[in-house]
């Protein structure tokens, strides 16, 4: 019998929400079956099981939060094996796992076995106020009844030994028996209330505002932490810069029209990648991370790409973008983008980044200030193309131009190193063919 524990699945998780159990308890597991789906700081993501057996345990429900290292389930080489702290206080199986735990008390009663099935179901007999037994329960019954407003001491039960089981709850709640809550049951539910949730239900004060509490995931509870630290402990300074584009323009259509036949198409994000990673080649001292007091020299390019989700915004890493074709970040990109917006990111699709790209002109925004994802140096906002009136040999004419503003961790790259690289890419994106060469 082992214990399964929340995982770490990304260098910045402290907690983990169960978002979905794949396997509910008494299924067979596998090793590298999905087991359950975990909503970390950066997105939801599948944890495999490592052994083969049997869950005999969930002992974290679906929506609850825990620690790294909690433990929120358990693995046993038969369906039979009972954990050693089974009982009331731990979670309420799915109802496919009741079921299937009923059929499981029938046959084990019939052998006998009734005292080991008080103890795997995790019923209980626990006696009222006047000292009388109470029936007989499921976990799952109890919940339900609760849920449903039932008074569970009215409900016969059709279950081994008179106990009330899920299919009871559910023809009572059809019938409309016990629906009805005793005086003493309303009367003790209110005294059992703490007082903070008493004064919580107390009418509020109206501010004229009309406001919802919203629910947080943790990956929005992430990103406002890390964004302040970052604000707090990393020493911007932001550089500006606006190119011509129209050779960018005029470039990305001739390598689409190359690429048709594939069916891949590059998009001036795509580019703008590249050519950041070609000039993090050239300027290896913008690649770095300033940790703990240390300058950290890094020799591989990853290019992370911030993406907007329902959830906030998550950057998936494009590692080597260095020696990536456009064709090949695109196709990445994408990719990568699908899999952020549905959750399904990998840890290590989304760490080891030294430089990230954030792009904001789809929105039609024509500059802003990005914030630095610690422990990058760096981080390129990128603003909408716009046509502008522009002094060209001479003369005024309308040119296609984008606003790049780079955000730089003043402890890890100075004023003129950061200066430096901004031009060199400007002048990259002005002249494209270098991105391929």
């Amino acid at each position: 019998m082992s214990e399964i524990q929340m995982p770490r699945l990304s260098d910045t998780m402290e907690e983990g929400v169960i978002s979905t159990w794949v396997k509910n308890v008494g299924d067979k597991v596998a090793s590298g079956d999905v087991l359950v789906e975990i909503e970390t700081d950066k997105a939801v993501m599948e944890y495999e099981a490592y052994e083969d057996g049997y869950l005999v345990k969930q002992s974290v429900s679906e929506g609850e939060t825990v620690p790294i290292g909690a433990v929120i389930g358990v693995i046993a080489d038969s369906p039979d094996a009972v954990p050693e702290d089974s009982g009331d206080g731990g979670s309420e199986p799915e109802p496919a796992a009741e079921e299937q735990g009923e059929k499981a008390e029938e046959v084990q009663k019939a052998a006998g076995g009734a005292e080991k099935e008080a103890e795997e179901s995790g019923e209980s007999t626990p006696a009222s106020d006047d000292g009388a037994a109470r029936p007989r329960t499921s976990p799952l019954a109890r919940r339900l009844a609760k849920e449903y407003g039932l008074d569970i001491n009215k409900i016969q039960g059709s279950g081994p030994k008179g106990r009330i089981v899920r299919a009871d709850i559910e023809a009572a709640r059809e019938k409309g028996s016990a629906a009805e809550e005793t005086p003493h049951a309303v009367e003790a539910k209110e005294e059992a209330k703490p007082s903070a949730e008493r004064a919580a239900s107390a009418p509020a004060f109206d501010d004229g505002r009309a406001s919802e509490e919203l629910k947080v995931s943790n990956v929005r509870k992430v990103i406002a932490r890390r964004l302040t630290e970052s604000k707090q402990t990393v020493p911007h300074f932001y550089l500006r810069r606006t190119i011509d584009a129209e050779a960018l323009k005029a470039f990305r259509a001739q390598i689409n029209e190359q690429l048709s036949s594939t069916g891949v198409k590059v998009s001036f994000n795509d580019l703008i990648v590249k050519a950041s990673a070609t000039a993090l080649k050239l300027h290896p001292a913008v690649n770095t991370s300033w940790v703990d007091d240390k300058l950290l020299q890094h020799h591989r390019v990853n290019v992370g790409v911030a993406v907007a989700v329902d959830a906030g915004l998550v950057v998936p890493v494009l590692h080597d973008t260095d020696k990536a074709t456009l064709s090949e970040i695109s196709t990445r990109t994408r990719e990568l983008a699908g899999k952020a917006r549905d959750g399904k990111l990998k840890p290590q699709e989304m760490s080891g980044g030294t430089f990230s790209v954030s792009n904001l002109g789809m929105f039609g925004v024509d500059s802003f200030s990005a914030v630095i994802n610690p422990p990058e140096a760096a981080i390129l906002a990128v603003g909408a193309m716009r046509q502008e009136p522009v002094v060209v040999d001479g003369e005024v004419a309308v040119r296609n131009r984008i606003s790049l503003e780079l955000s730089v961790d003043h402890r890890a790259v100075d004023g003129a190193v950061g200066a430096a690289f901004l031009k060199d890419l400007a002048e990259i994106l002005e002249e494209p063919m270098r991105i391929i060469l």
